[in-house]
């Protein structure tokens, strides 16, 4: 048990990784930007199951609030948490566990990972979204068209793709012995 408990949190830290690396990848819109976080975030809770998705995306986090620059854009630090992407990014954390959660109540197929990834997806706009109405003390078509209008189609896409290689890593990984199902 301890073996595997070291293991999943050494593959916390690999996803913690990919989703900094991931947020680099970028369009810049005026608020909030499209990043790849979410696909990484997606990736994480399909492969991981909802605690160690959810702990991968407190880690992303943590390290983030620390200074080092891995939030989009190559950002930073505590004050990124009192901006406009902080809603999105404490999403992060619900959305993987959410995400996981479904597919551990459910089953681990593709067809389920999509549900559970467009879930995820929501969970992640609401948060940012709510977010945003706080801070810029907007109504909420304003919020909508800020927080939400802008990420759906990419977001469906981002969902899609986490879908189909989350659930193909997953199944690699199980087969070589290197993840155990989700308990």
């Amino acid at each position: 048990m301890e073996n595997y408990r070291l293991r999943m949190l050494i593959n916390c830290g690999i996803f913690a990784a990919i989703t900094a690396i991931l947020a680099q990848v970028e369009i810049p819109l005026p608020l909030i930007p499209i990043s790849g976080q979410t696909l990484a975030v997606g990736l994480a809770a399909t492969i991981l199951g909802s605690r160690y998705g959810a702990i991968t995306m407190v880690v992303y986090m943590l390290i983030g609030m620390a200074g080092l620059p891995v939030f989009a854009g190559f950002s930073g630090g505590a004050h990124v948490m009192v901006g406009p992407t902080a809603g999105y990014i404490v999403g992060f954390i619900a959305a993987a566990y959410a995400t996981g959660l479904i597919l551990e109540k459910t089953s681990f197929t593709l067809k389920m990972a999509i549900v559970a990834n467009l879930a995820g997806m929501v969970v992640t706009l609401a948060c940012g979204t709510i977010w945003l109405k706080i801070l810029f003390d907007m109504n909420w078509t304003a919020a909508l068209a800020a927080g939400v209008y802008p990420f759906l189609a990419v977001g469906v896409i981002k969902a899609l793709l986490a879908a189909w290689i989350g659930i193909t890593v997953r199944q690699r990984l199980m087969q070589a012995k290197l993840l155990q199902p989700a308990i």
